[in-house]
């Protein structure tokens, strides 16, 4: 077999590029929009914007366990709201238990972003410790609005003294 003489020079380009070249990145594809990020990651929570408080994910076994035997539990229409105290000043835990009566992954989806814009919203009022908000599936068909006060109902009235329920 003999060798091919290939050109190192690439060919004059037949056709005008498909974009103007100031609409093209000059870096290329796949290039970062500018240096990484420096210092320790951003905190995973949700984040209320007005007081800059933030709302955890609830994660371990022992803080279900304890929402499990706890009494301190609420019911507004559909939403079931349960609470734990917190042993020492932290942010509240939210977790939110929405079963596949209320309907499919994307209602349940739906529902449980909503819920968490209303707590979000709520984070300032809310006590240090753990909720967990039951759903039933009427909550799937209400309104932003009933949702919002139904859910902020449930969840004041969760810490309010006994006496006041």
């Amino acid at each position: 077999m003999g060798e091919a003489n290939v050109p190192t020079e690439q060919q004059e380009a037949g056709q005008e590029p498909r974009l103007p070249s100031s609409d093209v990145d000059a870096r290329g594809p796949g290039h970062p929009e500018g240096p990484p990020p420096q210092g320790p990651a951003q905190a995973v929570g949700l984040a209320s914007a007005a007081s800059g408080r933030t709302v955890w994910r609830i994660r371990d076994r022992e803080t279900f366990r304890r929402l499990r035997a706890s009494r301190q539990r609420v019911r507004r229409g559909p939403f079931t709201v349960t609470f734990v105290p917190a042993a020492h000043p932290a942010p509240p835990q939210v977790a939110y238990a929405i079963g596949r009566k209320v309907g499919r992954a994307v209602v349940r989806n739906r529902l449980r972003r909503r819920l968490r814009t209303v707590v979000s919203e709520l984070a300032p009022q809310l006590a240090p410790g753990a909720y967990l908000v039951g759903v039933a599936p009427e909550a799937a068909s209400l309104s932003f609005g009933e949702l919002q006060s139904r859910v902020s109902e449930a969840f004041l009235a969760v810490t309010a003294p006994r006496g006041r329920t």
